[in-house]
């Protein structure tokens, strides 16, 4: 039993408090369903921003991670190809996945 909590004592040092786990398998299946990747991609420009961009673009602000959500979920109008389309939401109504996609995007 001591082992184990050694253990869980030195976990709890290398994650910062208050931070959750990320499903990095889970976000990448959601984007993948939800055809986020036909528009962008982790690191390269497609007909969208990267990840990595939209990560450095939130980088150090503080409503980072509500920005996203909202502008993920409010299907706001974008430019592709010079035409004005919305912008899907991710095809699910959990909002515990929603998260687990934005925390993902934001840590690219």
């Amino acid at each position: 039993m001591k082992p184990m909590k050694i253990l869980l004592a030195a976990a709890a040092l290398v994650v910062p408090f208050g931070a959750q786990a990320q499903d990095v398998a889970a976000a990448e299946a959601l984007a993948k369903k939800s055809g986020c990747m036909k528009c962008h991609s982790v690191s390269a420009k497609k007909e969208g921003p990267s990840f990595k961009a939209t990560a450095a673009k939130y980088k150090g602000k503080p409503d980072a991670e509500k920005a996203l959500t909202t502008f993920l979920t409010t299907n706001p109008k974008v430019k592709v190809d010079g035409n004005e389309e919305s912008h899907e939401s991710p095809k699910t109504k959990n909002e515990a996945e929603v998260t687990n996609l934005v925390k993902y995007i934001l840590s690219r």
